[in-house]
């Protein structure tokens, strides 16, 4: 039986400040698939991404996310197409004010969780999962760029997302953290969770096998 299609884009054109950054753009994600992105910087893959989440307009004979249809989504309904998404940045994105089990929990309150032992209960999956547990208590400044990056795939997972869009994920890591974190994403992937990872790290691709599209020249190519 096929897996279930979670993304499907056809003859989509990305536009950034009204220019196009891609042209004629053919994508499909199937559940549990990882896929990368990759080529130069500035080439359209963060701006692709951006489109899955309703960050940047997006026109197309077809351009479905998870049922919703991304060149008419309203903005009332970018909420909850961002419940069921997980975005992992580069630079982390934690808030500095607050434990790595605040940041988790003001995520929870801030997606409609109401149950304090639900919303513990959750915090402790997640850092289990990305290995982190005895970090909880911890400020974001006292850990290392590896161990922030993990934080920032935990709070991408609790909402339990159907696919994960991790925009150059190890960007700011050195090369032995960087594969750890790819991974990690590897074995969520290897879980059911959709990833799609941008990078231009070309030997992730080798090491972690996946679908690989490149960007290049306005177009989207599948290799």
């Amino acid at each position: 039986m096929a897996e279930e299609l979670l993304v499907e884009y056809c003859k989509a054109e990305v536009q950034r400040d009204g220019l196009p950054v891609l042209k004629d753009v053919n994508f499909k994600l199937h559940a549990g698939e990882y896929v990368y992105l990759i080529g130069r910087v500035g080439s359209g893959k963060s701006s692709l991404l951006k489109t899955m989440y309703a960050d940047l307009p997006v026109v197309a004979s077809k351009a479905d996310v998870l049922g919703y249809d991304m060149t008419l989504i309203r903005e009332r309904d970018v909420p909850y197409l961002r419940r069921k998404l997980g975005i992992v940045f580069q630079d982390f994105q934690l808030l500095t004010d607050r434990t790595v089990r605040e940041n988790l929990m003001f995520v929870l309150r801030a997606t409609g969780w109401k149950n304090v032992t639900d919303m513990e209960a959750r915090v402790n999956e997640v850092l289990t999962q990305v290995g982190m547990t005895k970090k909880a208590y911890r400020m974001p400044h006292e850990l290392s760029g590896g161990e922030q990056q993990r934080i920032a795939i935990a709070r991408a997972l609790l909402n339990k997302p159907c696919i994960i869009l991790a925009d150059e994920p190890t960007g700011n890591l050195d090369p032995q953290t960087g594969r750890q974190i790819v991974d990690l994403l590897h074995h969520i992937s290897r879980e059911g969770t959709a990833v799609i990872m941008s990078t231009h790290n070309l030997s992730f691709c080798d090491e972690y096998p996946g679908r690989i599209y490149r960007c290049e020249e306005r177009h989207l190519q599948e290799l």
